[in-house]
C-alpha cells in the first residue's frame, strides 16, 4: 500500500488498482509479498499464501491453514481479526495464528475480557496519546526535530576539559548538500555552534555556484551521513557524541545540509495516517467514562474488624497425606500490618473446601488506601518418627501457590462480593516466606493449568464504601500540633537521616522521626523515604498529615526521588509526588533511568497511574525514548503477569505513534527471521563442521525473503541507525554456547556490524551495561574521561582499564576470563558478558574462580608503563585515575543502590531481594567518609595487582577446558 494509506476502500476502486501487493507474516516467521486482486475472498487468498509459502524455511512448523485467521491493523489502529472466509479485503494485513501476538495482546482479547477497568483504561489512555499526536503533528519543523532527532550530546563539563586539550587546533567537516555529491571541506573551531557551521557552507557553496538567491543557514539543518541523527541547536559542534568521537579518533566528520523543506514534507507524511485515525475516532467517538459514584458513608466511621471469606479452592494438586492450608496477610507495601491469618486445614482433593471466615486484626477504619490482601496456598506434611527433628515442630510446610488481591478496586470503593483467584505457582525451594506482597496483583491468565481460590468480601453496610477522598485527609491533616524539640533530639534527629546504609529502625528512632517531621521536611527533605517508612499507614490520623505534609515537600532530584518508585512505597499521593519530581529529568537522564522505570510498572496496583501517564507522555514527546519504551515492554510480553498491563501500554503508544507501526513491524520481523537463523545454525553446528555450517548460513541468509527481512531495517538497539545492505558473505556465528549471530551491514558511508543472541536472558547484561554507561557519565560530567579520550592507544588502554578496574569491582562482576575481556585496534579495553554480577562468582570443584577483587594483571601494567619496567610515573597516573573514578562514584552511591534495588521487579536470579544489593552498598563504602572508602580501595586495588598471578593461572585453565570441550 502507499506509506500512510491504510483501510481505505476508494484507493482499491481506482481504475487501474485491480490488484496490490500485499505483505504476510506467518508465526513462523516466513514473510510473502505478492500480488492480490481485489476481488479475491480470504478463503482463496489463504490458499495462496500456502501455495507460496511451501519452499520457505519452517513451512513445515506450520498447522494446517483452517487453524488460522488473518488479522489486519484497521482505520483506528487497531487489531481486527478477519474471521468471514467470504470477505474481500481492502486492508493490508498479515497472517497470524490465533494464540500469536506480533505486539501486543490483541485487541480482541481486551474486549473478551470484560473488565471494566481495562475498558476505561484505553478509552482514557486513547484520547491521552491521540491528542498528544494531534499537538505534536502542528508544531514548527525545528520543534518537531527534538521529537523525532533528539540531539546526542556530551556532558558539558567534558567538552570543556576536552577543549582545553584541543585549545587552538581546527576542526575539517566535510559537508554537502542534499541531492548533490558534491563536497565541501570546511575549517571550523570545535566551539562553534551549528549555525555557524551553515553559515561557512552556504558562503561556500555561493562561491563556487554563485545561486541567484541568497539562501539562509536557519532553512538548514545537519544530518550526519547515512544516520537519522541531526546536529542542531545551540551547542558546541564538540559536544555533540559524533563529533566528538570523531575529533577524538582523528576522523572527519561528514555531514549534509538538508533544506527544511526536506524535513517538512516527512513531517506532512508522518501525519497524513495520524489526521485520517484522528478523522475516523471523530466520527465514533468512545462513550464517555463513567462518573464515580458519589461517598454514601465514612469509611472512618467503620470500626468493626474487617474479615473475608474463604469458600473454596479448585484444580489443587498436592501429595497425598497432605493438608491443605490458606496463609492470608494483609500488607502496605513491604509492611504487614496486622498479624497473618491461617485457615483450617482440609485433605487435599482437586476442589477443597475451606468455607470459613477469616478475621483480620485491623479496624475497617484503619484500612489504608493501597491495602493489598495476600494468599499463599501450602501443603502441611506430618512427619514420621523414622525421620525425628531437633525442632519442636514436627510438620514441614511445602508452598504450592501464591495470590494477591487489593482490597480497594480502582475506583476507591472497598470489594464486595465472590471473586476468583487463579494463583501463581510457589518456587518448590521456596525457602522465605510464604505469602509475597511484592508479586503481582493480576490473576494469572493460565486458568485451565493453574489452582484457584474463591473468595468473597462482605457487604459491611447496604451500600458502597468508599476511601475517603484528599480533601477529607486534608481537613484532618491540617490538625497538627507544633512540636519543640530539645537539643538532644536534633543531635539525633541528624544522625538518624546522615546514616545512608539504614535496614530498619528502632522504636525510639522512629519515634522521633515522626515527632520531628516537620523538622525533616524543612531541613533533610532526601529523608522522606525514611519517614515514610515509619508511617503508621493503618491510623488515618498519620496518613492524613503525611499527605498534608508531601503536599508543602519540596521536589526531591531523581536520585533521591527514584528509591521512592519501589514496592515498599504504595501510597497514591506518593507516587504522584514523585512523578512530579521526575518530570524536572532532561530526556537524556530520563532514558537513562529508562530500564528501571519500566520494571517498577510492575509494583503498581492500577492500570492507570501516573507512572504510565508520565512514561507515555515523554515517549510520546522524544522518539529516542518511545523506541525503547516499545523495545522494554515488547521484550517482556511473554510473560504472563505483565503482558495485559504491557500490551495496554503497548496498544497506548501505538495509538500516538501510528507512523511507526510500519517502522517497528519491519524490526520485529527482522528479529523473528535472526531468530530462525539462530535456530538454522544452532541445529547445523550439531550435524556438521563450523565452515559448513557456515557455508549453509550464508546459504540461507541469501534467500530473498531473508534478504529483504533483515535490509534495510531500523537498528532495535539505536533509532538513529539504519541497517541497509546486509553483506551475507561476511555473516558468521560464534563459537559460545548460545551461536550469536555475527551479522555484518553496509551503507553508502560505513560498515555496522551487529550481535543477535537468543536463549539467553541478557537484562543482566543490559542493567550491567547500564550502570557502566552510568558511570561514564558521571565521570565525564567531573570531567573524568576514561574512554576515548587520546589518540595513542596506550594512553586509550590506560584509560578505559582505569574505568572497567573501577567499574568491575563496584558492581562483582565475575567470569572475567580472557575470552571476556577485548581490545579495540585503538587500544580501548572493554569487557563483554556479564551473566555474574553483585559478587556472585564461579567455582570449580569448590574451588572460588575469582580470587582477586578486578583484573589487572602484570600484561596490563606491562602496556601501561610502555613496556619499561622503571616507568612509575605512568603507573601512578593510572592509579590515580582509578582512585578518582572510585571517588565520583562513592559521591553517587545513592543512585546505584535506589537503580538496583528498583530492578528487583526484574526477577534476575542473582538480584532478587534486598540481601543481593548488600554487595554494591559494601563496595561503595556506603555510610563511611571518602577518606575510609578510599582507604579500602586502595587496600584492594594493591590485592589485585599483588595475586594476580592467580587471574593467569584461571585463564589458563579455562583455555584449557575450551580447548578440550
Amino acid at each position: 500500500m502507499p506509506p500512510g494509506v491504510y483501510g481505505m476502500q476508494d484507493v482499491w476502486e481506482r481504475e487501474g488498482w485491480q490488484q496490490i501487493n500485499i505483505e504476510f507474516l506467518l508465526p513462523t516467521g516466513i514473510y510473502l509479498n505478492f500480488p492480490v486482486a481485489r476481488s479475491d475472498t480470504i478463503s482463496t487468498i489463504k490458499k495462496m499464501v500456502w501455495k507460496n509459502a511451501r519452499n520457505e524455511p519452517l513451512f513445515s512448523a506450520l498447522s494446517d491453514p483452517d487453524a488460522y485467521v488473518f488479522t489486519c491493523i484497521n482505520m483506528t489502529a487497531e487489531r481486527e481479526e478477519l474471521e468471514d472466509e467470504q470477505r474481500r479485503l481492502f486492508l493490508p494485513f498479515w497472517l497470524c495464528s490465533k494464540w500469536h501476538k506480533t505486539f501486543s495482546t490483541g485487541h480482541h482479547e481486551f474486549d473478551s475480557q470484560k473488565n471494566h477497568e481495562v475498558n476505561e483504561f484505553r478509552t482514557k489512555m486513547r484520547t491521552f496519546c491521540e491528542e498528544r499526536a494531534q499537538v505534536r503533528q502542528m508544531l514548527p519543523w525545528e520543534p518537531w526535530m527534538e521529537f523525532n532527532f533528539p540531539c546526542d550530546l556530551e556532558p558539558c563539563s567534558v567538552v570543556a576539559q576536552s577543549g582545553k586539550s584541543h585549545s587552538g587546533k581546527k576542526i575539517l567537516v566535510n559537508v554537502k548538500f542534499e541531492g548533490s555529491e558534491e563536497t565541501f571541506v570546511l575549517q571550523q573551531d570545535p566551539q562553534d555552534l551549528p549555525m555557524f557551521l551553515k553559515r561557512n557552507a552556504l558562503r561556500k557553496k555561493s562561491t563556487v555556484f554563485r545561486p541567484a538567491k541568497q539562501e539562509k543557514p536557519e532553512d538548514y539543518t545537519l544530518q550526519v551521513n547515512g544516520r537519522w541523527e541531526f546536529i542542531y541547536g545551540k551547542y558546541p559542534l564538540c559536544q555533540f557524541k559524533y563529533i566528538f568521537t570523531c575529533l577524538h579518533g582523528g576522523i572527519t566528520p561528514h555531514l549534509t545540509m538538508v533544506h527544511h523543506s526536506v524535513i517538512i514534507k516527512y513531517q506532512e507524511e508522518q501525519g497524513g495516517l495520524s489526521n485520517q485515525v484522528s478523522r475516523t475516532r471523530a466520527q465514533s467517538k468512545p462513550p464517555p467514562l463513567p462518573l464515580k459514584r458519589q461517598n454514601t458513608s465514612s469509611l472512618w466511621s467503620i470500626h468493626e474488624p474487617f474479615y473475608i471469606y474463604l469458600l473454596q479452592g479448585s484444580r489443587v494438586n498436592a501429595d497425598e497425606g497432605m493438608k491443605l492450608v490458606v496463609q492470608a496477610g494483609l500488607f502496605h507495601g513491604s509492611e504487614l500490618l496486622c498479624k497473618v491469618v491461617t485457615s483450617n486445614e482440609v485433605s487435599v482433593c482437586s476442589e477443597p473446601v475451606w468455607d470459613q471466615k477469616l478475621v483480620f486484626d485491623i479496624g475497617v477504619s484503619d484500612l489504608p488506601r493501597m491495602s493489598r490482601l495476600c494468599f499463599a496456598l501450602y501443603g502441611v506434611i506430618e512427619k514420621t518418627k523414622k525421620r525425628p527433628t531437633k525442632k519442636k515442630n514436627k510438620r514441614a510446610d511445602c508452598p504450592l501457590a501464591w495470590v494477591n488481591t487489593m482490597v480497594f478496586d480502582y475506583k476507591d470503593q472497598l470489594k464486595t462480593g465472590e471473586f476468583s483467584l487463579s494463583t501463581w505457582p510457589s518456587v518448590p525451594d521456596d525457602k522465605g516466606d510464604l505469602l509475597n506482597p511484592m508479586g503481582t496483583v493480576e490473576k494469572n491468565p493460565n486458568i485451565d493449568s493453574t489452582a484457584g481460590l474463591l473468595i468473597r468480601f462482605p457487604n459491611i453496610r447496604p451500600h458502597p464504601l468508599y476511601y475517603p477522598p484528599i480533601e477529607k485527609l486534608n481537613e484532618l491533616g491540617m490538625n497538627c500540633e507544633k512540636v519543640v524539640a530539645t537539643k538532644e533530639e536534633h543531635l539525633k534527629l541528624r544522625e538518624i537521616v546522615d546514616n545512608k546504609n539504614y535496614t530498619e529502625f528502632f522504636e525510639d528512632e522512629k519515634e522521633l522521626l515522626w515527632k520531628l517531621r516537620k523538622e525533616v521536611r524543612q531541613r533533610y527533605p532526601e529523608s522522606l523515604p525514611k519517614l515514610l517508612l515509619i508511617t503508621k499507614w493503618n491510623k488515618h490520623e498519620d496518613v492524613a498529615q503525611m499527605v498534608c505534609l508531601l503536599r508543602k515537600w519540596q521536589e526531591l532530584p531523581a536520585i533521591h526521588a527514584l528509591e521512592l518508585l519501589d514496592y515498599s512505597f504504595p501510597d497514591p499521593h506518593v507516587r504522584s509526588f514523585t512523578i512530579r519530581c521526575l518530570r524536572n529529568l532532561r530526556n537524556d537522564e530520563l532514558f537513562q533511568y529508562l530500564l528501571q522505570l519500566v520494571q517498577v510498572l510492575k509494583y503498581e496496583s492500577y492500570l492507570d497511574c501516573d507512572l504510565t501517564c508520565f512514561l507515555l507522555e515523554r515517549a510520546l514527546s522524544n522518539k529516542k525514548i518511545g523506541h525503547f519504551l516499545f523495545w522494554h515492554l515488547r521484550s517482556e510480553m511473554h510473560v504472563p503477569s505483565v503482558s495485559l498491563r504491557f500490551g495496554l501500554i503497548l496498544e497506548a503508544y501505538c495509538r500516538g505513534s501510528i507512523f511507526l507501526i510500519k517502522s517497528l513491524m519491519k524490526q520485529n520481523e527482522a528479529l523473528n527471521k535472526m531468530k530462525a537463523l539462530n535456530d538454522f545454525v544452532k541445529s547445523g553446528s550439531q550435524k556438521a563442521t563450523r565452515i559448513q555450517t557456515t557455508e549453509d548460513m550464508k546459504v540461507c541468509i541469501k534467500q530473498d525473503t531473508y534478504m529483504e527481512a533483515l535490509s534495510d531495517v531500523v537498528s532495535p538497539l539505536n533509532p538513529s541507525i539504519v541497517l541497509c545492505e546486509l553483506c551475507a558473505d561476511k555473516c558468521k556465528f560464534m563459537d559460545s554456547k548460545m551461536k550469536p549471530l555475527w551479522l555484518m551491514y553496509k551503507d553508502k558511508y560505513d560498515h555496522v556490524g551487529i550481535i543477535f543472541k537468543n536463549g539467553d536472558d541478557l537484562r543482566q547484561d543490559m542493567l550491567t551495561l547500564q550502570m557502566i554507561q552510568l558511570m561514564d557519565v558521571l565521570w565525564k560530567t567531573e570531567g573524568l574521561d576514561l574512554r576515548d579520550k587520546l589518540d595513542q592507544a596506550i594512553e586509550e588502554f590506560t584509560l578505559s582499564c582505569a574505568g572497567y578496574c573501577v567499574a568491575t569491582y563496584v558492581l562483582g562482576i565475575g567470569d572475567r576470563h580472557s575470552d571476556n575481556i577485548m581490545i579495540r585496534e585503538t587500544g580501548q579495553l572493554f569487557h563483554i558478558d556479564f551473566g555474574h554480577f553483585l559478587g556472585n562468582f564461579k567455582s570449580k570443584f569448590g574451588i572460588n574462580r575469582e580470587r582477586v577483587p578486578f583484573i589487572l594483571t602484570y600484561d596490563f601494567v606491562h602496556v601501561i608503563q610502555e613496556g619499561r619496567t622503571n616507568n612509575s610515573e605512568k603507573f601512578e597516573r593510572f592509579r590515580e585515575c582509578c582512585e578518582q573514578a572510585y571517588k565520583i562514584l562513592c559521591r553517587n552511591g545513592t543512585l546505584f543502590v535506589n537503580l538496583f534495588a528498583l530492578m528487583k521487579a526484574a526477577g534476575l536470579p542473582e538480584l532478587s531481594s534486598s540481601k543481593d544489593i548488600q554487595y554494591l552498598k559494601d563496595s561503595l563504602a556506603l555510610g563511611k567518609s571518602e577518606e575510609e572508602a578510599l582507604k579500602n580501595f586502595k587496600v584492594k586495588f594493591n590485592e589485585a595487582l599483588r595475586e594476580s598471578w592467580k587471574t593467569k593461572v584461571n585463564w589458563m585453565m579455562h583455555s584449557f577446558a575450551k580447548d578440550n570441550r
